[in-house]
């Protein structure tokens, strides 16, 4: 199978990862990261004509559709300009003093009283070949009161912005005039935005919200570039962020004082060899029967698809793809468990890794779910085949698959709806009490199982 250029990219990107040395030699002065200009927020926050001439008829790209008013978030976006050094992956630095403007895109709570103190800054992945919010978790984020800033790294994802919205983009640049093509300022960049997002004021990206941890959170190639960062570059550079999380990607294996949490799907494991063992300084979670890119990533994304591009894409993939086991309530939890990390030391609980059997492929039981790893109700106490696995055109591979049981493996499974509900509740519960699962995703999952009907 040809996989696409964009994921044949990141994986390239973390092969090189794989060969990074544990760290260069540290400077004995770490270079300062520069605070940038600020400028916004920008006119045009809701939806509109993105194609009219004036800044203040367009919007966000991928702006969300989510209810933040109903939950006291706004969105805002600003640009972000200055100078910035280059670095190659290797932690080599390659140029200094490179103009740039980018743009955050900022969503977080309108009051203090609602904040929670932690802005979780995302490196947007561009792998599809624009920027992706990846990460963002609308319903657990604004539940806890994280805020939440996407940063325009990459060329890839400025490029297509400026083709989107001229007007509203244009100007935009992470090339030094396509000196650096390959991405090298981005590693500055993206220290640079949480510097931004750490300044106050009225007209500051988190205006004057009481910041107390910054956490940096990137998903698979921005992962990748975010495992460079840490491994290589920040050894040489003053810190910016309090803490790393690592989704469904590749984790760093220098350790260093800011503490890393790496959260994979079954997607992503696929050997039984780990590259890093837990530590003081490093967690690795590993969901069983989750997808590198699941259902609710992609019915979350299907109407802004239509909206910003005009269409959403179809798969024909192996098998039905898109596994429903939630490897975001992982994620929520490993947010809160780091915010806590950070303050007060804290570290977070292990967890069981996945199972491989002696030739090296995963060990699976007679339904064909994955042994091992966490294990939410979708799994211990399933209704549906779902793993990892999958194959097939585009990013087929990446997205697992789900198939649900006939009705007579059902009322096998579960000749009693109470005792069916009874099963879910208990296996949530036990995540819950191991950290591994936040109550109100324990609700969820329930409340999903009370409307399957399994079991009546």
């Amino acid at each position: 199978m040809k996989l696409p250029r964009a994921y044949r990219a990141a994986l390239a990107a973390a092969v090189i990862v794989t060969l990074l040395p544990a760290s260069p030699a540290l400077a004995d002065q770490p270079t300062p990261v520069s605070s940038p200009v600020v400028s916004g927020p920008i006119p045009g926050t809701v939806p509109g004509d993105r194609l009219a001439e004036a800044v203040e008829d367009t919007y966000p790209f991928f702006s969300t559709p989510d209810d933040l008013a109903a939950s006291g978030y706004v969105e805002r976006e600003f640009y972000l300009s200055g100078v910035a050094d280059g670095w190659d992956q290797l932690g080599n630095q390659v140029a200094t003093d490179v103009p740039y403007r980018t743009r955050i895109v900022v969503r977080r709570p309108a009051q203090d009283r609602n904040f929670n103190g932690t802005a979780l800054v995302e490196w947007q992945n561009v792998t599809a070949g624009y920027d992706l919010d990846a990460l963002w978790n609308g319903e657990a984020m604004m539940r806890a009161g994280y805020a939440w800033i996407g940063v325009s790294a990459q060329r890839v994802g400025v490029d297509q912005l400026r083709g989107w919205s001229p007007a509203r983009y244009g100007a935009l640049d992470v090339t030094g005039e396509g000196r650096f093509t390959a991405d090298e300022l981005s590693y500055d960049i993206f220290a640079q935005a949480a510097q931004a997002v750490r300044a106050r004021g009225k007209d500051a990206p988190l205006a004057r919200l009481g910041l107390r941890t910054v956490l940096a959170i990137g998903a698979s190639q921005s992962a990748a570039r975010m495992t460079v960062y840490y491994q290589s570059i920040l050894p040489q550079v003053a810190p910016v962020f309090d803490g790393y999380a690592f989704i469904v990607g590749s984790a760093p294996t220098r350790v260093g004082p800011e503490p890393v949490f790496q959260v994979l799907s079954e997607t992503d494991v696929r050997t039984p060899v780990r590259p890093s063992p837990d530590t003081d300084r490093f967690r690795r979670w590993e969901v069983a029967g989750g997808a590198h890119s699941g259902w609710r990533g992609q019915q979350y994304r299907a109407p802004i698809s239509v909206r910003d591009l005009g269409t959403a894409p179809v798969y024909d993939c192996a098998q039905p793809p898109f596994s429903r086991v939630p490897v975001d309530h992982a994620t929520a939890a490993a947010y809160d468990h780091l915010v806590r990390w950070v303050r007060t030391g804290v570290a977070p609980p292990t967890a069981p890794p996945l199972v491989f059997n002696a030739d090296g492929t995963k060990a699976r039981d007679s339904l064909g779910l994955a042994l091992g790893g966490i294990r939410y109700s979708q799994v211990s106490v399933p209704t549906a085949v779902n793993t990892g696995d999958n194959a097939g055109q585009s990013f087929c591979f990446l997205f697992g698959s789900h198939q649900p049981f006939d009705e007579a493996t059902l009322h096998g499974l579960y000749p009693s709806r109470a005792g069916y509900l009874a099963r879910v509740a208990l296996a949530d519960l036990g995540n819950v009490r191991a950290g591994y699962l936040l109550p109100a995703d324990a609700r969820e999952n329930l409340r999903a199982a009370v409307g399957s009907g399994v079991g009546g």
